[in-house]
């Protein structure tokens, strides 16, 4: 990978002697790591001609986000948008995976003004829409004359969606549907592009028809004029101001005052109202949550592009950083060469790496069920839709701590923004609760596990990633030295053991609520401490058992795949010590097993060191896209550092001076008192 910074190519001899060093130590190639990441070399080489026609693009170039206000990042991302979309209609990139190539390098750190029309409102037409519909439909958003954004959460509910308030209630008389926000908490709240961006949205509402209530239900409605995007009567719209993070982005609230959409409006493509207001209802409850399931799954492997960012950050400048003295007398050491440093790094790197094959594999899995789906096969809904909901919500709180782990481990350095902290921080902490606050979505995962011990103890069974519930459990670890802990199956075993133990218990103590005479809902309710651990531990036992068996089947030269396997088995036995009261609760694991334990830990530390520059080099994020001083591939972080504070407009002579305004009135003031 060629050294660069603000994308022009850097001589070798300017990079800096410490990160070099690094790199001279590998133990592989990175890019044929970079390779395994992308599928293949031909894909590698794809992606970065793609991404280079962005990037030296000189209308993607513009004063660094930090130096602007709200208003020009919203005006000069909207730009960038709009600009993106006609090029690649000019370069006729239309390959999915390019455009988001594409996407990614001309916007950089931020997210696209129309980002949710090219995912979550394309995808629910697609997914949602009779094939009559998507014609019209699928035509007018790549044809971009409309713009469509996704309205689902409201001031007073979001992820409960049988609570939302929004009416739509079914006139036959007109064969029209009356879009109603009755409170005031029924009106949406938070949509991206909301704000002042788009013309359209996937609206969902309380569907009545014929005086029945009948669910949660998908309406297109157009909320502006295409003439000159005005609101349409009955509708008030706008942008509910600055949040945490996403600067550029819009976010808007909706109310509706009784706006009539056709019939045909609705997304009918398993659920349908006739003419004379009769409801056909879908083969199954939860189809209608397809466009969340996919959404989920590439948030999941989000999670593991965030965490590559942060390590790569991290790593990079802890390879330049020296500090303190190990021996007194000698240099400064490197700060990577601090154990402690190290148990901060590596694990949220094998994270990384964790959550990025997850990622792929959850879409493998959302390809599969949409096949099975076209032949009308439900029966892999539920675990899919309680996989995903899961993991969304145990990658999303494992990647908000592992962030700030890092930014902490860069020290004071870590708060400034030209670190890119701050705003891959922000815009990335939100995942905690758009499409599903976690902690709900944890106790989905729980209660289908439950519903699968049920299934087991009535001696039906259990398949696919819950067939561990039907094992018989081994009642002790067979560790039997350090070198043990590098095992894959020893160490899948030993999360069974902990997430078969807390599912089973979770269930028993619901069990014992209900035997009460609790109802389900208080008897769950009572036990959410026992849910949320189940949850938990299912996932994590997902997580290892994935990372294994991704690093098994790669087709990948030896180095590469010793390395793979070296951050695997660090990532199963971090986990183990982090949580060492679950192994070590019914005796499953010894107080001298998690010695062995820590010992194997601190010894893939010293396994890992060599190729730690070399592993987030090998995630091949170039530095434009990263936007960090601090993560710089060529590690001259101080120059870049000094250079970048002087582009402050604070310090700019051209910008009105508070001290002639009110410092240099303030102080000659006092010091004329000073004299009386």
């Amino acid at each position: 990978m060629a050294a660069s910074v603000v994308g022009v190519p850097v001589p070798s001899s300017r990079v800096n002697p410490d990160i070099q060093k690094e790199r001279n130590t590998a133990t592989f190639d990175p890019l044929h790591l970079t390779y395994v990441l992308d599928g293949g070399k031909d894909r590698t080489q794809r992606r970065r001609y793609v991404e280079s026609l962005a990037l030296n693009d000189p209308a993607f170039k513009h004063k660094d986000l930090s130096f602007m206000d709200r208003e020009e990042r919203y005006t000069n991302s909207i730009r960038k948008a709009i600009h993106t979309v006609r090029r690649l209609r000019e370069l006729e990139i239309t390959d999915i995976q390019e455009i988001n190539w594409y996407k990614g390098a001309a916007n950089k750190t931020e997210e696209s003004n129309l980002q949710l029309h090219d995912s979550m409102f394309l995808h629910a037409i697609y997914s949602q829409m009779a094939p009559e519909q998507q014609a019209l439909w699928m035509e007018k958003a790549y044809a971009y004359t409309v713009i469509g954004t996704y309205a689902q959460t409201e001031l007073g509910h979001g992820t409960f969606l049988r609570g939302l308030e929004t009416t739509a209630t079914y006139d036959p008389a007109t064969q029209e549907f009356v879009l109603h926000s009755p409170t005031l908490t029924a009106m949406k709240w938070w949509p991206g592009n909301l704000g002042k961006t788009c013309t359209h949205a996937v609206v969902a509402a309380q569907l009545i028809s014929k005086g029945k209530s009948l669910g949660i239900h998908m309406f297109m409605v157009q909320l502006r004029s295409l003439e000159d995007h005005m609101p349409l009567p009955g509708i008030e719209l706008g942008d509910i101001g600055p949040k945490f993070g996403y600067a550029n982005i819009d976010n808007g609230f909706l109310r509706f005052d009784h706006v009539r959409i056709p019939r045909e409006n609705m997304f009918m493509k398993y659920s349908q109202i006739e003419p004379d207001g009769s409801y056909v209802a879908p083969p199954a409850a939860k189809l209608t949550y397809g466009s969340m399931i996919l959404i989920r799954a590439f948030i999941i492997g989000g999670m593991g592009r965030t965490l590559a960012k942060g390590a790569t950050i991290s790593i990079r400048y802890s390879a330049v950083r020296r500090q303190s003295e190990l021996m007194p007398g000698a240099k400064e050491p490197q700060v990577l060469e601090y154990q402690s440093q190290q148990l901060k790094l590596f694990p949220n790197l094998a994270t990384a790496y964790a959550f990025t094959f997850l990622g792929r594999q959850m879409q493998d899995m959302y390809a599969k069920y949409m096949s099975e789906l076209s032949s009308g096969e439900y029966s892999s809904l539920p675990e899919l839709h309680a996989t995903a909901a899961g993991l969304k919500a145990f990658t999303s709180w494992v990647m908000i701590a592992g962030m700030e782990e890092m930014r902490l481990a860069c020290g004071g350095h870590g708060y400034s923004s030209a670190s890119a902290f701050p705003e891959i921080y922000a815009n990335q902490n939100p995942a905690a609760t758009y499409e599903g606050e976690n902690t709900v979505m944890m106790l989905q995962t729980a209660r289908y596990l439950l519903k699968c011990v049920r299934n087991v103890r009535a001696g039906k069974g259990v398949g696919g990633v819950m067939s561990y519930l039907a094992e018989t459990p081994q009642p002790r670890s067979s560790a039997a030295n350090d070198k043990d802990f590098l095992c894959s199956k020893m160490l899948t075993e030993a999360y069974k053991h902990v997430a078969r133990r807390l599912v089973y218990e979770a269930a028993d103590r619901v069990t014992d609520s209900l035997k009460k005479g609790r109802a389900q809902v208080i008897a769950s309710n009572e036990n959410h401490l026992h849910l949320l651990r189940a949850g938990q531990a299912h996932c994590h036992l997902y997580v290892v058992d994935n990372f294994f068996s991704a690093v098994a089947e790669l087709a990948a030269p030896d180095s590469v795949k010793e390395v793979l396997q070296a951050l695997a088995s660090l990532y199963a036995v971090h986990g183990i010590i982090q949580n060492r009261g679950e192994f070590l609760y019914d005796g499953y694991l010894t107080g001298d097993q998690l010695a062995m334990a820590d010992r194997q830990l601190i010894a893939l530390l010293g396994t890992i060191r060599p190729n730690a520059v070399t592993l987030v080099d090998s995630f091949d994020i170039h530095d434009d896209i990263l936007g960090s001083i601090l993560g710089r591939y060529d590690g001259n972080v101080y120059e870049n550092l000094y250079k970048w504070a002087k582009s402050s407009p604070l310090n700019d002579k051209e910008v009105v001076d508070a001290y002639d305004l009110h410092i240099k009135p303030f102080l000659r003031e006092n010091i004329a008192k000073s004299k009386l």
